[in-house]
């Protein structure tokens, strides 16, 4: 499942079925991700059981990180501006979205 939109759904109501395993997702992919509603976030590190990710806790543009298991997370293809850091334009970065030393970031 990928949405431009933010799911609908509460986690404790998605389809088994609809729910990607943790490992499936690598760094710096897309999602969606439930923590007090469902908010953009990029991946930044998967396992088993659980990913850990960079999202936007609420309307502002700050970040936060932290872990989540499956059913709270799921892929998103729209743009986010604070966590998706492909728009900048400037410098290199790593996948994680880390600056290269040297790149002008």
């Amino acid at each position: 499942m990928s949405t431009t939109s933010a799911p609908t759904v509460a986690p404790p109501q998605r389809d088994p079925s609809d729910v990607a395993p943790a490992d499936s997702y690598h760094p710096s992919d897309r999602v969606w991700v439930y923590r007090d509603g469902w908010r953009a976030g990029v991946i930044e590190a998967a396992s088993p059981r659980a990913v850990t990710v960079t999202y936007r806790p609420g309307a502002h543009l700050g970040t936060g990180v932290d872990t989540f298991t499956a059913p709270y997370v799921t892929a998103r293809s729209g743009d986010d501006p604070a966590v998706d850091r492909r728009h900048l334009g400037r410098g290199v970065f790593t996948p994680a979205g880390l600056p290269v030393r040297g790149s002008a970031a």
